[in-house]
């Protein structure tokens, strides 16, 4: 007979909203903001939830908070940005993270070729289109069709434990996957 581990609870019931998000605390992430514009009026969003579907065609996911400004911004203007952060960039998560603020006051923003605001300096710019959104809990995914990427160099900023963190290179070689 196998005991369950001090910090497991049983299944029955639904789970604690503390512990899902504790336990999902310990998946180390990136940090990104999501930018549109809907007419002249930029948004953005500070998000850690997101990946890659598909290399054929190149296709994203975000999960953005439901009823959130920028998620209706998403939406109906059916194209994005996703900026991924470097290191040096905690300061403008903790700005885009902000709710009811105007995230882009005094920001020198440059528009992608897409027409979405992009943030200066970002690791990643993936500049897509709303390929689909769907409604799951609390949150919409939306998956991205990514019709531009620009990539630089350096650090990218990690989210570990409800804390930013230092994802560190091991110096090993890349894991070739299925390439």
């Amino acid at each position: 007979m196998t005991t369950m581990p001090p910090d497991c609870t049983p299944g029955s019931g639904p789970v604690d909203a503390l512990a899902m998000r504790t336990a999902m605390g310990r998946f180390a992430t990136g940090v990104a903001v999501v930018t549109t514009n809907v007419g002249d009026v930029p948004h953005g969003m500070t998000v850690n939830s997101l990946t890659s579907v598909s290399l054929s065609p190149p296709l994203v996911l975000v999960c953005l908070t439901t009823g959130a400004r920028t998620t209706e911004a998403v939406v109906s203007a059916d194209r994005f940005a996703l900026n991924v952060l470097s290191t040096r960039q905690e300061q403008l998560a903790l700005r885009f993270a902000r709710r009811g603020e105007d995230h882009f006051s005094g920001l020198p923003v440059k528009t992608g070729s897409h027409d979405v605001p992009v943030i200066p300096d970002a690791l990643v710019h993936l500049e897509c289109s709303v390929h689909r959104a769907l409604t799951a809990g609390d949150h919409e995914i939306v998956i991205g069709e990514v019709v531009k990427v620009c990539s630089r160099g350096g650090e990218p900023l990690g989210f570990l434990g409800g804390r930013f963190s230092d994802v560190v290179d091991r110096g090993l070689e890349p894991v070739p996957w299925f390439f």
